[in-house]
């Protein structure tokens, strides 16, 4: 089975990621990996501060995952795996890819405007040549019609 891996944040260009990796996985069968990340809190003197904060951050990656996790299934029947990891995003990916080799394809986000941002910098460039699984960026400025189309 096909299985797209969507790194989920609160940014346009990754619903856009998502959205196209729900009707790929629509299309052919396949499934969708939602990996959301959670960022290290900043160390605080207070370790108790410190725990609230990330504590926090968990709470709204998974209220971010449980709405998109909830618009996939409506618009395409399909039920994603959700991750949920506390880590550096670009570790976190390596990891999760490690972990699963069935993965078809990295999908990830491009913004519509300004640079390219660190997953899209990193895994189109630097690794591109030695990544287990293609990589897939979608524009940022694509309209829903023509992810559609194109998906």
């Amino acid at each position: 089975m096909r299985t797209y891996l969507v790194v989920i944040d609160e940014t346009d260009e990754a619903r856009v990621a998502l959205r196209f990796a729900a009707r790929r996985a629509a299309k052919t069968g396949g499934t969708v990996e939602i990996l959301a990340l959670i960022p290290r809190a900043e160390f605080v003197q207070w370790g108790g501060v410190q725990a609230a904060m990330e504590e926090e951050a968990r709470l709204r990656a998974e209220a971010l995952v449980a709405q998109v996790a909830g618009e996939l299934i409506d618009e395409t029947g399909v039920r994603p795996s959700i991750t949920v990891r506390q880590s550096e995003p670009i570790a976190a990916v390596r990891a999760l890819l490690k972990e699963r080799p069935e993965t078809a394809a990295l999908v990830l986000g491009a913004a519509a405007s300004g640079g390219p941002g660190p997953l899209v910098q990193h895994f189109a460039g630097i690794e591109a040549g030695t990544m287990p699984c293609p990589v897939m960026i979608i524009p940022g400025s694509l309209t829903d019609e023509a992810l559609d189309r194109l998906s």
